[in-house]
Parts: structure tokens; sequence; C-alpha cells
């Protein structure tokens, strides 16, 4: 079997796509792997994919970018020469230049094909490319009843519609890892505020959408009976003409909260001993998660994570570690989480659900079942 996959890029795919993972599985069950996306011939995702055994090639099919339809014709060359069984695309811009080479395109067999919707989206014609497959696969419950509602496919056959959980690798993300000596050393010589403190992670940016104004309501009602509570935010301390970044500073700091705050930047490739480390992962996300990745990789670590009872944080949380989940949507309900957890710690148990390996196996039976099907034909 060949299977051909379209990425805008690597990076982004790299923890909650698999990627590398599915390229090894392919590659070791002796099917045939190639992978087309933007990213150079000399990075080093990309060398790690060709050691792997997939074969790799780079057209500019970036997100949103109209410069992406010059590549037709090269994709359509590439399908052509290569006659996929299976071809799986991970956005909406590839999509569309999918959907635009495959019209003229000679092949022997009209290839099967795959998308993933890891969000959202909205139901319009930008999406529209991404719908228009043999099978949708969908990362969580929650985007699955999106999806449904807005095509009004309450009732659609499973096979057109498939939803697989992103997995963690629990080789990179052990359970009860614990951070160096030496990181805790360098760490603690970069933030020297961090040491002997309660960290409270907040493992993302600071937008209107990631929630970090609850943290001002956590530090402002906890701190005087957690006198060394702290939050850490993965993000700089300062962003030119971001409105979000500047009202959310300028707040603490009229609260007198900035203290308790310690910003460590956002392009991080040390999240595990992060997340490791912390007291408690926050997952205060405004907006519905559709993956929740970095919640999901601190309950694979043992960390006790606290989030809203919404959307993939209820998906992840519910059998994981339901003491986490805050079903009240209000400041009251949170503090008394937060408080709970830091009198009495409960960490997640060990798990094997929500696994890379799980994902690869699923990801797997589509592509298995779509061939067989085309083979029935």
């Amino acid at each position: 079997m060949k299977v051909m996959r379209l990425l805008s890029s690597l990076k982004h795919d790299e923890s909650e796509r698999g990627i590398f993972h599915l390229g090894r599985a392919l590659v070791k069950n002796g099917h045939s792997s190639i992978i087309i996306s933007s990213a150079d011939e000399d990075n080093d995702l990309v060398r790690r994919l060709k050691r792997d055994g997939n074969e790799y090639h780079q057209l500019h099919i970036n997100k949103k970018s109209w410069l992406s339809l010059l590549q037709v014709n090269a994709l359509r060359h590439l399908i052509e020469k290569y006659d996929p069984d299976v071809i799986h695309v991970h956005s909406r811009t590839p999509a569309w230049i999918l959907h635009l080479a495959m019209r003229r395109a000679r092949v022997k067999r009209v290839p099967k094909l795959v998308s993933t919707m890891y969000g959202f989206y909205p139901i319009n014609k930008y999406s529209q490319a991404l719908l228009n497959v043999d099978t949708i696969i969908t990362v969580s419950d929650s985007v699955t009843n999106y999806l449904k509602k807005g095509l009004r496919l309450e009732d659609a056959d499973p096979k057109t519609i498939k939803r697989i959980y992103r997995g963690v690798d629990t080789r990179r993300y052990p359970y009860r890892h614990n951070p160096s000596v030496y990181w805790l050393r360098h760490t603690f010589a970069e933030y020297p505020e961090l040491e002997h403190k309660k960290w409270l992670v907040f493992p993302t940016v600071i937008g209107n959408e990631y929630g970090q104004e609850w943290l001002i309501d956590i530090l402002g009602n906890l701190q005087e009976q957690f006198p060394n509570i702290h939050a850490i935010i993965m993000d700089d301390d300062y962003r030119d003409n971001d409105v979000a970044h500047q009202d959310f500073r300028q707040r603490t700091n009229a609260l007198g909260l900035a203290d308790r705050i310690t910003y460590v930047g956002s392009k991080r490739n040390d999240m595990r001993e992060w997340l490791s480390a912390a007291n408690i992962v926050m997952a205060l996300a405004n907006e519905p998660e559709s993956i929740g990745i970095n919640a999901l990789q601190a309950i694979h670590l043992g960390t006790p994570v606290i989030g809203w009872d919404q959307a993939a944080f209820s998906e992840i949380l519910q059998p994981l570690y339901p003491q986490g989940l805050v079903k009240k949507y209000n400041a009251k309900a949170l503090c008394k989480a937060v408080r709970n957890q830091l009198e009495s710690v409960t960490r997640p148990e060990m798990t094997n659900k929500f696994t890379m390996r799980e994902m690869i196996e699923e990801t797997l039976a589509v592509y298995q079942g779509l061939h067989d099907m085309a083979l029935v034909e």
C-alpha cells in the first residue's frame, strides 16, 4: 500500500499529528510512505523522516496562501509518479491543491482520500475541500458532533467520519518523569523567583481565547492561604501591539500580582520538563479545545491538570482525572479546585489511553480499510 500525506508544515505536526511515528509504522509494515510539505530538504525534521524510510518532496503548500495554487501541476506529477492508494491531507489549503491536481491526473486507479479535522473549522467553502473525501478523521467527539451538526449528518455512516484521538508518545512522556538536577539548577539560575514555589503552569501563549485572565482570580484569591503560589506562562514577557497581552500585564501590575507571574517564552524545547515539574497544569481556554495536547501530556506525566468541563478537556479528564474538571464556569469553582489540589495532592494514575501507539494503529486501520475497499471495487 502506498500512502501519500500532504502537510502545510512539519513543526506544527510533530506533537499533535504523529507524523514521524505514522511514517515509521507504515514503512515497518511494508508500506510506502510519501510525505509532501513546505519544509526545506535540509531541515532536521525532513532528515529524520528520510532516515525512517519515508520519501519526501518539498512543495510550498502553506496555509491560507494563494501562491500555493502554483503547486497544482507539481503535485499532479507526484501523484502520477507514485500512483498512491491513499492520500491523506492534513489542512485546508493542501486539500484544495489536491482536488485541483486530481482533476486531470492520469492514474491507474483513483486514490482514496482521507482528511483530518483538527479543530472547529467553519463549515464554509474554504473547508469544503477537506470534507469532499472518502473518510474524515476527527480528533475528538466534540469535533465529530460539531461536524455532523454543521453538515446535518447526525446519522452519518461511521466509515465516513472516524474519531481518532491524538496520542502521546509514552516513551517521551513517561509516567512520573522527573526533570534532571541540571535542568532544575539551570532554571533556578535563570528564574530565581521560582525556587520553593508552588508552580501553576499555563502551557500556552496569552490570547483572548486561552483564558489567562483566570490566573488573576486564582492568584488574587489564594495568595494569602498559599503565599508561595506562582504562575508560569509559556509566553514572552512582552509582545508589540498585542492587546490581550498588554491588558493582562496592566491588570496584574494594577493588582500587585506581577511578582507572582513568570514568563518563560513560547519557543521552548523543554515543555516536558515544565509540565512534569508543575504542581498543577492549567487548562483554562475560553473557547472549546479540540485536542488539548498539553493537558494530555501532563496527565501522562502524572501531573494534576485543572480545566473547564468542556470539549477536549472533558473528554480527556473525565476518564483519566475527573477531580481536575471544573464544572461551573466561574472563579469561585476554579479557585476551590486549585485550593483542594494544593491542600491534598492527588495525581493522575498511569494510563494506556490516548497513546501514540493507539492513534497510529487506528489510523493505519483507516488506510487499510480504504485500500481493501478500493481492491473490491
